[in-house]
Parts: C-alpha cells; structure tokens; sequence
C-alpha cells in the first residue's frame, strides 16, 4: 500500500500515487511516500516515478539487508532496522523521501504516527527531506532504548532466579540465557552499523541533507552510540550470567558429589562388618555366641552413626 503526502509552506495534501509525477518536480512541495508491505506493482511504480535505482529496489525485493547508506546520481538509499529487528528502507531526493516497511499481521513493523505528527508539528516553512529522514531516524533509535531497557529487566530477572535458593528448571534457565544472548548479539549487529551511515550523512556526504539538519542528526548518532554502549555492557552481563550459572550448578554437582561419597563412606563400613561376619569361618569366636548378632547389628549401627556425625559436621550432609 503506497500513502503520499505532498507538503508546501503551510499546508499538507494527501495525493493518490498516480499524481506523484505531478508534483515530484515541484520545487515548491515535498512528496514523503510511505509504502507499507510492497508489491511488485508498487515497487515498478516507485522504480518509475523516482528514477530509482534498479540495485536499489533490487535490495528492497529481498531484505534482510546489513545497515549500508549508498549513493546514485539521483537519490541515496538508506537501510536500517526497527527494535524489532524489523528492516526499513529509505530513499532520499532532492524533494522527496520514500520509506519502505513491512507489515505483520495486518498491522505495520513500525508506527509513523508519532514521527509524522512531529515532523508536521516542528517543520517550518516548506520541509526538506533532510529534515524529515532526522524525524524518522530519530523516533527509530528511539525505540532502542526501549528494547534495551526490556532486555535489562529480563537480564536482572534471570539474575534473580540463578541465585536462588530453589531454582526453578535449570535448563529453562540456561535456554533463556543464551536466546537472551543471541537477541543481544542480533541487536547490536543491526545497530552497530548506523553509526557509520550517521557519520557519512555528518560528513555531509548526501547532498539533500542541509546544514541544519547535519546539527540535528549529531544527536541521532549520539543516541546510536549510547544505544551501542548499552548493548556492549549487557552483552558483558550476560556473559557474567551465563558463566554464574553454570559455576552455581557445578557447585551444586559438587555438593551432590559430596553427599553420595559421604553415604558411601557410611556404608561401606557397616558393609565391611557384615561381610566379615558373614563369611561363616569354623573357628570365628562370635558366631556361637549368643548376642553375637546383637552385637554385629550395634557395631554397624554405632559406625553408621559416628560417620554420619563426621560427615554432617564438615558439612557433606
């Protein structure tokens, strides 16, 4: 589904995508057109109506894409990623921007709503597109944090049930550490990278991003790199977590070691006992003696006893 929106000095209008070679070489209007789950149609008539480059589209066709900023003659193309891990492209022209996302379920990847009402709000006089990629990048990163917060609450909730007394399924625990992890490192390698697409557009590389807008994007690649460090920092806990857990349950193996070899020991006395008497020798003193099974069964009972109270104080039982 194509939405296009033609911006003047003061004033918005909603155009159908069939009039978008009607107003694309206004110099007094900038087109933003927002495309959500692309068909092969509407990606031809994008390719059509912008001159767009067929490398380009090819790259929107199949996504997936690493965060790259590349230049045409007439246009550059952005990728980047939602929070969600979810990729959306841009182009930028002279006069128009073009952003392309998914949908899932009906509903798209990532709400423009509030990026559109800002832009809308904020943009004087005739908007460029320089400064409506800064609104739309802004309110991307921004939703960084949200997911690096949320990690940070199930890192702190994995954390609490690795040193309890009573965990819960140990391997439950270590499933969630280590999908944890891998969001982590999924994260970052599609965050990592917009810092270099920022630092191309500060270089003012792009030729549609003005001046101003540089200024304004140096807070956006501020934010990428708070977002980056976060992420450096939790993968640094996680890993912390990940080595906890597996020394607490190799404690915990320990102590289990330490209650069977105790037992053992135990046993194995009484078990001496019983097989010294119970190899029914002729001339062993005890077995015509009349308390001589009393006595057998007290002497074992005494040991069992005495290396329980051994075992107990140095703490194996």
């Amino acid at each position: 589904m194509i939405e296009v929106r033609a911006y003047g000095d003061g004033d918005v209008q909603d155009i159908a995508p069939s009039q978008i070679a009607t107003f694309v070489d206004e110099a007094e209007r900038m087109l933003w057109v927002d495309v959500s789950s692309p068909s092969e149609d509407d990606l031809s008539c994008l390719e059509a109506e912008f001159a767009l480059h067929p490398l380009a589209i090819e790259d929107v066709r199949h996504r997936h894409q690493r965060p790259k900023l590349e230049h045409y003659p007439t246009h550059a193309f952005l990728v980047a990623y939602t929070s969600d891990l979810e990729e959306v492209d841009f182009f930028i022209g002279p006069n128009w921007v073009v952003s392309v996302r998914e949908e899932r379920e009906g509903t798209p990847i990532w709400d423009l709503t509030r990026a559109r009402q800002r832009f809308e709000r904020t943009a004087a006089g005739l908007p460029t597109p320089g400064f409506l990629l800064y609104v739309l990048l802004d309110d991307l990163v921004d939703g960084y944090f949200d997911a690096t917060e949320r990690s940070e609450d199930e890192l702190e909730e994995l954390e609490d049930r690795i040193f309890a007394e009573q965990p819960a399924d140990e391997r439950e625990v270590q499933q969630r550490l280590f999908d944890v992890r891998r969001q982590l490192l999924l994260f970052r390698r599609a965050v990592a990278p917009l810092r270099e697409v920022l630092a191309t557009m500060l270089r003012g590389e792009v030729k549609w991003v003005d001046d101003h807008t540089r200024t304004q994007l140096q807070d956006v690649y501020d934010h990428v790199l708070r977002a980056v460090d976060q992420l450096d920092g939790q993968r640094e806990l996680m890993g912390n977590a990940v080595d906890a857990h597996l020394a607490i349950i190799s404690n915990r193996m320990n102590h289990v070691m330490e209650r069977v070899t105790a037992w053992g020991a135990i046993l194995l006395v009484a078990t001496l006992v019983a097989g010294i008497y119970g190899m029914n020798f002729e001339h062993m003193p005890e077995l015509g003696w009349r308390f001589g099974y009393l006595w057998a069964l007290g002497l074992m009972l005494t040991i069992t006893f005495v290396g329980w109270k051994f075992f107990r104080r140095k703490d194996w039982l």
